[in-house]
C-alpha cells in the first residue's frame, strides 16, 4: 500500500511532473517498467499518471463510448489493470508493454461486463423501484449507490486532509515526501523492523515528547530498548520519525495503508543492513 500513499501525496500536494516529460524522453515504456519492477515506487506512480489518457482511450474504445475518468467504474478497473500489467510484464515474452497492458485491461473489463450482465439478467434494475411515503418512485439500489459514492468522496477528502497535515508536521523535521521514498529501507525485513521501531516510539509518551520538543530522534533511548546500533537508527532516522508521527497523530487512513507486520526488534543481525 505504500505506492498508494505516494500517489495521494502527489495528487493532493501538487508535486506532479509534466506528462511524459521526464520519464518518456530518455526511456521506452519497457525500460521504465523494468525500473519500476526493481522497486522504484515514485516512478510507478508517475508512470501511471502519465498514461491515464492512454488508459482512458483503451477503456473508451472497449466500451464504445466516452469514459469519464472521474465518474465511470470502467476507468477505475482499467487503472487497476494497468498497474497489474506493470507487475506481470515480462520483456522476454516478445511483446510491447503497451500491447500487453491493453490485453490485461480488456480482460478485466470483460470480467466486469460479464459480472454486470449476470446481475441484470437475473434481477432487472427496475424491479427495485418502489413508492415512498409521498408516492414518489424511488430505487433503493440507486440510493445505496449514491450513499457509497458520497462515502468514497468523503474518504478521499479525509485522506487528502491527513496527507496535507502530515506534510506540515514533516516540515518541522525538515523531511519531505521525496526524502521518504529514498529513506525507506530496501529490504522487507529491515523495513518492517524500522517500522516497528517507529511504532514503539509513537507508543511511548516520554520518547514522543522528546522527539516533538527537540525535533531530534532519541537515539540513545531507542538503542536501549530495541537493541539495534546507533548507525542503523541514524541511517533510518527520517523513516522512523515519519512512522512515529503517523502512529502518534490523527492519521487513521495512513495507518490503515501501512498495515505492518510488527515484531519487536531484539537482534541486531535482523535489522542492521
Amino acid at each position: 500500500m505504500e505506492s498508494l500513499i505516494l500517489v495521494l501525496f502527489k495528487k493532493f500536494l501538487g508535486r506532479s511532473l509534466s506528462p511524459r516529460s521526464r520519464i518518456q524522453q530518455d526511456s521506452t515504456p519497457e525500460e521504465v517498467v523494468e525500473r519500476i519492477q526493481q522497486g522504484d515506487l515514485r516512478l510507478r506512480n508517475q508512470f501511471i499518471t502519465d498514461y491515464q489518457p492512454y488508459i482512458a482511450k483503451v477503456t473508451s474504445r472497449f466500451s464504445k463510448r466516452y469514459i469519464d475518468p472521474s465518474k465511470d467504474d470502467e476507468f477505475s478497473i482499467a487503472l487497476t489493470a494497468f498497474n497489474e500489467a506493470i507487475n506481470q510484464f515480462s520483456p522476454t515474452a516478445g511483446r510491447s508493454f503497451l500491447g500487453f497492458a491493453e490485453t490485461v485491461i480488456r480482460r478485466r473489463l470483460i470480467d466486469y461486463v460479464r459480472k454486470e450482465q449476470r446481475f441484470t439478467k437475473h434481477v432487472p434494475y427496475s424491479s427495485f423501484e418502489m413508492e415512498d411515503e409521498e408516492e414518489n418512485i424511488v430505487n433503493p439500489v440507486e440510493v445505496h449507490q449514491a450513499v457509497e459514492a458520497y462515502e468514497r468522496q468523503k474518504d478521499t477528502e479525509e485522506r487528502s486532509s491527513e496527507i496535507i497535515d502530515l506534510n506540515r508536521c514533516l516540515q518541522d523535521f525538515e523531511i519531505t515526501f521525496a526524502d521518504l521514498v529514498k529513506a525507506a529501507p530496501k529490504h522487507t525485513d529491515s523495513r518492517e523492523a524500522m517500522l516497528a521501531v517507529g511504532v514503539l516510539l509513537a507508543q511511548d509518551p516520554q520518547l514522543m515528547k522528546a522527539l516533538l520538543e527537540r525535533r531530534l530522534l532519541p537515539i540513545k533511548e531507542l538503542m536501549d530498548r530495541v537493541g539495534c546500533s546507533r548507525k542503523t537508527l541514524e541511517r533510518n532516522r527520517k523513516y522512523i520519525i515519519s512512522i512515529a508521527l503517523i502512529y502518534n497523530g490523527p492519521y487513521p487512513y495512513l495507518r490503515d495503508f501501512l498495515k505492518p507486520v510488527l515484531h519487536h526488534p531484539t537482534e541486531k543481525s535482523e535489522i542492521d543492513e
